[in-house]
């Protein structure tokens, strides 16, 4: 079994691929990373959002970022358009346990692309790491994306927990387990 993080996968599905992204990239997520729509679900301390040069981040995706977390582009398979992000993150050898998250362009909501990155993600660590427990956390608005982590074999272990997303205040999640 491979550790986590020790490569970068590219992970094929029906619609999409999950894979590495690079400096071609750059004017998609650019616009991508502007969405206020996107993020009002999400920490303030991506690290997409990190640096304001979207070239520079790009150059430290797979060096800087990797030490915390593996984020991969979500693209459509047939048009090979960018679709959004999935990440791996809180990787915790020790326990065999990883956090998964994904976020997608606006005009990919309601296609099921969510859904399967997330199938593609659970596949990939079960099948080629030692990775056993897999978590996510989400804002408790978020309905959609709890809707895909259920879809998705997760189940909701908490409610309405505070945790520090970069806010000024606590953020209230929910806490789910695969």
């Amino acid at each position: 079994m491979r550790k986590h993080f020790s490569e970068i996968p590219s992970l094929q599905g029906d619609k999409i691929v999950l894979r590495q992204i690079t400096q071609e990239d750059a004017p998609a997520l650019a616009e991508f990373v502007k969405s206020k729509k996107i993020y009002r679900y999400l920490p303030t301390f991506l690290f997409e959002q990190k640096y304001d040069d979207i070239r520079y981040v790009i150059d430290r995706l797979y060096t800087e970022c990797l030490e915390e977390s593996l984020i991969l582009g979500i693209y459509d398979k047939d048009k090979g358009e960018f679709c959004g992000i999935a990440e791996f993150y809180g990787y915790r050898d020790d326990l065999h346990k990883i956090s998964i998250g994904y976020r997608l362009a606006e005009d990919c909501w309601g296609k099921g692309i969510a859904t399967e990155a997330l199938r593609l993600m659970i596949d990939y660590l079960y099948s080629q790491t030692d990775i056993e427990i897999i978590t996510a956390s989400t804002m408790v608005e978020n309905k959609a994306s709890a809707k895909v982590l259920m879809k998705n074999g997760f189940e909701q272990v908490s409610s309405g927990v505070g945790e520090d997303w970069g806010y000024d205040e606590p953020t209230l999640t929910d806490k789910w387990i695969r």
